[in-house]
């Protein structure tokens, strides 16, 4: 096993230089339920408190780093108070500013969609126009080319990006289901031909959540998974899987078929429950050793003995920070409200770096 193992990284490092690409410095495994950086496990070693952090993945949803909005009707609603403008270029250039930052306080992974999230937080209706892709699936270049400068960054890094494909509101952006299919498969194309190897990939945000095609909804949504598995280069293939709604424990389908599991917290106040969510999930049907990844979850205290981000911890699950501007709250709030001040600036944004900072080591 542990020769076959090392035939494998020995081969992903090879396609990782084939002429036209550029030679990536992070390359993502998963075995069992750990994931793997360059042949070692993450935050190798590490324990905190008695509790095993090594192989885990901790994260922060960061789904705006190449936010847009279309809608000439809406997009004078993110101006930045400095500028009185909208900025698309700016705001992924901060982004990548801060990445550095957050992988010094232990940060590896962060959630980045084509079709972002609400940049309300949450939202019933969505006017602005905020999608990677044109109505066939066809990919915006422009959104590609803010994406690369993140993805080339956190390669540089050591960092793992979820890369997000498609989000409720924003999916009726496709026409048909033939668009959303031509997405899929134009997205990881683009993914496979700049050489990435640090890469998971979440097919939608909370699938059980008001999408308008079909195969976006749970019942169909593991097809869209097994395409993407099914496409290869070199030998080497991208990891997938799909996230639901806070709460919510994921269906057979996408357990048995996913290489891993994502599931939300929002909405679940008692940290008691986090764990009993991981454990109902390794008891769903077709479940296998897999890493299991909260990547959004809005319940912080993290001053406190007990919080949803200690309680996955100690069930031996990833953990995912979804920082978002409450009513009324100030700009510097909100890693997902647009505009998006992507410091470390507020008092729940540096209580959540510390708390990581203490269970990873940091960097």
């Amino acid at each position: 096993m542990k020769r076959i193992f090392i035939l494998s990284f020995a081969a992903i490092l090879i396609c990782s230089s084939l002429p036209g690409q550029t030679r990536r410095r992070t390359i993502l495994e998963i075995q069992g339920e750990q994931f793997y950086i360059n042949g070692k496990p993450t935050y190798e070693g590490r324990y905190w408190n008695g509790y095993k952090i090594e192989g885990l993945l901790l994260n922060s949803r960061m789904v705006q780093g190449i936010f847009d909005d279309l809608n000439p009707e809406t997009v004078s609603n993110w101006v930045y108070p400095d500028t009185k403008k909208w900025d698309a270029a700016r705001n992924t250039k901060e982004f990548v500013k801060n990445m550095k930052r957050w992988r010094k306080n232990g940060l590896l992974s962060f959630t980045i969609n084509m079709q972002g999230g609400s940049p309300q937080g949450y939202s019933q209706s969505q006017p602005w126009h905020n999608s990677g892709y044109f109505e066939d699936g066809t990919l915006r270049p422009e959104y590609l080319t803010r994406l690369e400068k993140i993805l080339d960054k956190a390669d540089r890094l050591g960092m793992v990006p979820i890369v997000g494909f498609f989000y409720f509101g924003q999916d009726e952006r496709l026409k048909d289901e033939k668009a959303v299919i031509n997405a899929v498969n134009n997205m990881t194309d683009w993914l496979f031909k700049k050489g990435y190897r640090n890469i998971l990939i979440e097919i939608n945000n909370e699938c059980n959540v008001r999408y308008d095609h079909d195969i976006l909804k749970p019942a169909r949504v593991h097809e869209l998974i097994e395409l993407v598995k099914n496409k290869t280069q070199n030998g080497y293939r991208f990891y997938a899987g799909t996230s639901y709604g806070g709460g919510f424990i994921p269906l057979p389908n996408v357990v048995k078929t996913s290489d891993f599991i994502l599931i939300h917290g929002n909405g679940v106040t008692d940290p008691l429950k986090i764990s009993e969510m991981v454990s109902k999930t390794r008891q769903v049907e077709g479940y296998s050793p897999k890493p299991i990844l909260f990547n959004e979850d809005d319940h912080f205290n993290f001053d406190k003995e007990e919080n949803n981000f200690i309680s996955a911890i100690r069930s031996y699950s990833s953990w995912g920070f979804f920082d978002f501007r409450m009513k009324d709250e100030s700009f510097e709030n909100g890693y997902q409200s647009v505009p998006v001040d992507w410091g470390i600036s507020s008092e729940r944004k540096n209580q959540f770096f510390s708390l990581l900072k203490e269970i990873t080591g940091g960097r």
